[in-house]
Parts: C-alpha cells; structure tokens; sequence
C-alpha cells in the first residue's frame, strides 16, 4: 500500500501568513485559527483558502465484539442511525446544515442492511468479528477497507469540496478505538478505554476486560498499524485511516472528529508519515484516550465541549468557526486600507 505524500506548500504557507499580518489587528490574535488558515494554504497550495463547499463523512459499520456485552444498545441501533443520516435527520446531517456543509453515510459494514440511494456503499461485510476471540477481519479486507477510504477522499475533492470533515457510527466502536489505541500508544486498557454511551462501572470493568482477551488473544504488532486495525480495529476505523491517507494524497484538508477518528488519524500517521500535516483537530473528546491520542499526533483542538457524540458532529462544528475567521483573512479592513502603519514582530510570538 503505497500513497504518494507531498510535504505541505512553504510558500502558500508564507503568502496566508503574510496575509494575515495585513489585517488590522495585533498580530497572531486569532490565534490557532490563523495557524489552521496558514496549514489549510500549505495543504492546498494557495493562499485562497476557503472552507466551503464541505461535507461531512460519516463511517458506518458494526462490531462483533458486542457479543462481549461491551455495550448498552445492540447492532441494530446502527442501522436506524444509518438510516436516519442518508435521509438527512441525525444529529450530525442537522449540524452539517446549518454549517453549510453536505452529510454523507458510508456504509463500511453494517450487521443490516439499509436500503437507502443516498448512501456511499464501501461495505466489508456484515459487520468484524469478535475480536476478544479472533482477528476483527483479514488483513487483506483491513487493506481494501484502508484503500476504499483514500479513495472516496479523493472523490469527494473530485465532486469539488475544500474540506472534509471525517466521523463514525457503529454500535462497540469506542471498544475497537480503545484496543487500538492501546497498541499504539502502548498504554494499558484502562487508560484508555471510557464508557462510551454510558456503561456502569461493572459495564467498564467489562469492557475492559475483554480489550485484554482481546489483546491476548491477537497479539497485534504496535509496529504494523495495518495489522493492529486488522486483529482489533474495524471497518469504521480502517475506512477513516484511508480517509485521512487521501486527503493527504489529495491535498484535501481533513478535519478529525472525536477519540474514534482521532485513532484512525493515528493508524493513518503509522501507515504513512506525514499525514498528520494534512489533518485539523477539532475537538477532544472526554474519553480516556482523546487527549493521549492528540498528544501522540502533536495536536491541540481548539473546542473543548466535553463532547462523545460522534458522527462526525464535532468535526463539523469547527467549520462555521474557520469560515468566521476567514471571513477577516478576506476581509478588507486591513492597515493599508486604513491608511495604518503595520505591527511589526518584535520578537517572539504574541
């Protein structure tokens, strides 16, 4: 699996940067929004950064590891919900709305099927095996899973959208997110594993308790990304990997969801260094593994909700706040048009 990753556009980087300094306000006081800008020219290779058109890709498929009772709800919930995002009424279709942005459900592997003509078909198989007794799928499906993702990337920056937003539904994901995120970061279970949609602290223990069988049973190798998404991960977390990969190979900004698309971001950096350039946080999640899983990537996100809804929705509200600062970056109300002498730097940053 091999994916042509071009270093970002120093120059672009340096014409948004130069931008920015003329507008009228003290120098870097929008901070990280700034920096997302500067990124955004050097991952597209232009100074004209916008954040519109945009959609939302919300990954869809069902684990076999709920026969472990790691959950409160059962595989049927993530059929409804698949549903209701390719009709245009989950929780993350009503946000995407409202941001301007386009929601799209991509079936990696739903256990039920859903017959809907909007929804993007990428489907493994009826959802992984319980990985607490076996591998999740072959590494070869783990591989096309990858594969099919970078390549819907690239679609979506085929159909014209600037920025992607990448998100999840699939009933026993935070279990799959915890295990590989337990091999990756090489931190125990409980560090890193919450309670998802909230179990009890016996649910916990339990779940818990088979991410070790699970990691026993395996024996994913930390080194081989591909091999860990294979033994422990899913079709969810495989197909956002690959997504992050395509943007990348795309040149198409990224934005990462929550703890669950924040671990495929982490496989997707594993699998193919240099990706991470190419990826925005949002938000960090209050699961266990959220701020352990941004810290690995060298992130910061700049929402902290104390969010775990999923979908894509956090994601998603970060696009209404970079086209708030874009509206300035483009703005005219720069020192030139005022007729005001310029900061200068002076040393350090602001």
């Amino acid at each position: 699996m091999t994916f042509s990753i071009q270093p970002l556009d120093m120059e672009a980087m340096e014409a948004a940067r130069r931008r920015w300094n003329s507008v009228a306000k003290p120098l870097n006081s929008l901070g990280r929004f700034e920096d997302m800008t500067v990124q955004m020219a050097g991952i597209t290779g232009t100074a004209e950064v916008a954040v519109l058109p945009a959609c939302v890709l919300t990954f869809c498929a069902d684990n076999g590891v709920v026969r472990e009772g790691v959950s409160q709800s059962g595989q049927e919930v993530t059929a409804k919900v698949g549903k209701s995002l390719a009709e245009g009424t989950a929780n993350v279709s009503l946000m995407a709305k409202a941001a301007g942005a386009d929601a799209f459900c991509v079936d990696m592997g739903m256990a039920e099927a859903v017959e809907h003509p909007a929804i993007i078909r990428l489907g493994m198989g009826k959802g992984t095996a319980n990985i607490a007794q076996g591998p999740a799928m072959s590494r070869e499906t783990a591989e096309r899973a990858v594969l099919a993702g970078a390549e819907l990337a690239g679609e979506m920056k085929r159909r014209g959208y600037r920025v992607l937003a990448v998100g999840e539904m699939g009933i026993g994901n935070t279990t799959t997110a915890s295990a590989v995120a337990s091999v990756l970061l090489g931190a125990a279970p409980e560090e890193v594993t919450g309670r998802g949609a909230g179990l009890s602290d016996e649910g916990l223990r339990n779940k818990v308790r088979a991410i070790r069988r699970a990691l026993d049973v395996n024996r994913p190798d930390p080194k081989d990304a591909l091999d860990v998404l294979a033994k422990v991960g899913g079709f969810d977390l495989a197909g956002m990997a690959g997504a992050f990969i395509g943007g990348a190979a795309h040149r198409l900004p990224v934005i990462a969801d929550g703890v669950i698309s924040c671990v495929a971001a982490l496989a997707a950096q594993r699998l193919c260094p240099g990706v991470r350039g190419f990826i925005l946080p949002s938000h960090q999640s209050r699961e266990p593994a959220g701020q352990l899983v941004l810290k690995a990537l060298g992130m910061a996100p700049v929402i902290h909700g104390d969010m775990a809804l999923g979908e894509g929705t956090g994601a998603v509200m970060l696009l209404p706040l970079l086209d708030m600062a874009l509206r300035v970056y483009h703005g005219v109300h720069t020192f030139d048009a005022l007729r005001m002498e310029a900061y200068v730097p002076q040393g350090g940053r602001p």
